[in-house]
């Protein structure tokens, strides 16, 4: 019996066959994420032009609004908006570390 099962490229999201545990237009590629196993399967062109894991995980930023610290994806337009207008504020004579 022919067992086939289907997957996608994690760069490029184009379909990877597998045919009877053998893959046939792509590689699998596993790494530990703090004792957690990822599995991820990328293409044979998106594993040729770049065979290393890079952007696996988004950064999730933290910062306060009015007194609570959230992540800012959870906030709304206006104060994303806010945020992405923020100026580092350095005060004259302080230190540089």
């Amino acid at each position: 019996m022919e067992i086939k099962e289907e997957k996608v490229c994690r760069d490029c999201k184009a379909e990877i066959i597998i045919n009877e545990d053998v893959i046939e237009n792509g590689v699998y590629l596993s790494y530990d994420n703090a004792g957690e196993k990822i599995n991820i399967f990328k293409c044979n062109d998106c594993y040729a032009k770049n065979p290393s894991l890079t952007n696996y995980q988004p950064c999730e930023v933290y910062s306060r609004v009015v007194g609570y610290i959230r992540p800012i994806q959870q906030w709304h337009k206006g104060k994303k908006q806010e945020y992405g207008e923020r100026k580092e504020f350095n005060m004259p004579g302080s230190c540089d570390c």
